[in-house]
């Protein structure tokens, strides 16, 4: 009843931080990068100075893969953690 699909979680870990991470991209590309981190610093009161820089294809690609492994990962090893835990259950 409990059980997890290993998978299923990773992929669905995966894409959710790699999509996450292409929306950036896309902000990026579209210019609107800077205005949303000038606002989400302001919003926590943060005073720091950051600067987005340009668009980057292969900078971009590198992050949403990368991210989308490392969810996949953590996915799997969320899901191997809970199925552990849960085997015993009916």
């Amino acid at each position: 009843m409990n059980h997890l699909n290993s998978q299923k979680v990773a992929l669905a870990v995966g894409f959710f931080l790699g999509g996450w991470h292409l929306v950036w991209s896309l902000l990026v590309a579209v210019g609107m990068g800077q205005p949303l981190l000038d606002f989400v610093l302001w919003a926590h009161m943060i005073h720091l100075q950051f600067v987005v820089g340009p668009f980057d294809l292969t900078a971009s690609l590198t992050l949403v893969i990368l991210t989308f492994l490392i969810g996949y990962v953590f996915g799997l090893a969320f899901a191997y953690i809970w199925n552990l835990l849960h085997r015993n259950q009916a």
